[in-house]
């Protein structure tokens, strides 16, 4: 747990002091006396003074609502906040804020940890994409090569019986040698370069399968959140030109902290492997489902409207809330399993980020209706209601 304000006895005064913004002390005066205003006579601030002034008075309330240390640490994030460097810190601050958990110094730098950690992974994808780019290209070039060295070969071997034919002058001579000689390195030639290509498939081959370690949710076998991201800007693309509809959702198990709570993390898993297997199995090459992090899973149904994948989700909910899940470990049943779910059409946005945005609020109405249900984004919870006392 960090420092609060009042273990380092800074109050607000004096964290404006330390940085310099606190005004000065009068020469004679007695102590507690402040200078006056520094704008008093001296005209207007300068815009950019008073910019920094107030970004730094953002900052000192920042730490001190949350009772934070002062650090290097800590102001680098307050900064980054404040000023809205870092829009997903802020927005995961204000949802952390929303639900009452405390902002603490451990979770900041988890939520950095992991920040940075996926920063790393999305220059490493550029870089094996740029490599697969090269080896393509040097695999293309080696097999021309080879071929033309190989056609080269075959032309001058019948030169050289033709030479060979002519008599046993000096000059002949030489040039048969010489020629022959030729072929014995270009044949060598051809063996290395059939050489490298047999290499490059194999780095080639190796990349895919990096690739798609980096792509895969280990706990659960799906794709991860980057995979389908990938997969929603082509389908997008796709869909878009062909007019074809495109929906996308957002899946999230109830109450899966209860799970976490009273049966311990390996049982999560457990649970987060039973949900995965039962949304995959409406996958096919037009429904992509991947997990997109925590308990939370994404779905991409191409060609099917909102009607018709609320119909395809609603489904996949009521068989799993209808499956009795015991923990073998204790024989202790785990109660009720299942997830809420939001829809939107993708196209009815023309950004995919916003349809995500639009799913996310229309799973939290989901939510909020009292769970285990589907809602698509232009539904609301009197028409879920409706439509379960039809």
């Amino acid at each position: 747990m960090g420092m609060t304000a009042k273990d380092t006895g800074l109050t607000r005064e004096g964290f404006m002091r330390w940085f310099g913004l606190g005004g000065k002390r009068r020469h004679g005066g007695g102590d507690g006396q402040r200078a006056s205003s520094s704008t008093e006579g001296a005209g207007a601030e300068d815009p950019r003074d008073r910019r920094r002034r107030q970004t730094l008075e953002d900052i000192s309330r920042f730490l001190l609502a949350h009772g934070l240390p002062v650090s290097t640490f800590t102001l680098d994030v307050a900064h980054d906040i404040v000023t809205g460097a870092n829009p997903a810190l802020a927005q995961l601050v204000a949802e952390r804020v929303n639900s009452r958990d405390q902002i603490t110094s451990d979770w900041l730098e988890d939520v950095i940890e992991a920040q940075n950690r996926e920063n790393g992974v999305e220059q490493l994808h550029a870089l094996v994409h740029r490599l697969e780019s090269s080896v393509a290209a040097f695999s293309s070039t080696a097999t021309a090569a080879r071929t033309a060295t190989k056609d080269y070969n075959t032309a001058l071997k019948a030169h050289v019986g033709g030479l060979g034919a002519i008599g046993n002058d000096d000059v002949i001579a030489e040039l048969t040698r010489l020629a022959r000689d030729m072929i014995s390195r270009t044949r060598d030639i051809e063996r290395e370069l059939s050489r490298s290509e047999k290499e490059t498939r194999t780095l080639q081959k190796s990349l895919v399968d990096a690739r798609r370690e980096a792509e895969m949710d280990h706990l659960t076998g799906l794709p991860n959140r980057r995979a389908f991201e990938a997969v929603l800007r082509a389908e997008f693309a796709a869909t878009r030109d062909s007019g074809e509809p495109l929906c996308v959702a957002f899946c999230d198990i109830d109450n899966f902290k209860r799970v976490n709570d009273a049966h311990g993390h390996e049982a999560g898993d457990r649970i987060l492997r039973a949900v995965a297997l039962s949304l995959a199995g409406i996958s096919n090459d037009k429904c992509h489902v991947a997990r997109h992090g925590g308990e939370e899973f994404v779905v991409l149904l191409r060609g099917k409207s909102t009607t018709e994948a609320w119909n395809i989700l609603d489904d996949a909910r009521e068989r799993l809330a209808a499956r009795k899940f015991v923990n073998r470990a204790t024989d202790r049943p785990f109660g009720r399993i299942s997830f809420s779910a939001g829809i939107a059409d993708v196209h009815a946005y023309g950004d995919p980020r916003e349809a995500l945005r639009v799913a996310d609020e229309a799973l939290y109405r989901a939510k909020s209706a009292g769970r285990n249900c589907v809602l698509t984004a232009d539904q609301s919870v009197a028409d879920l209601e409706a439509a379960r006392a039809a």
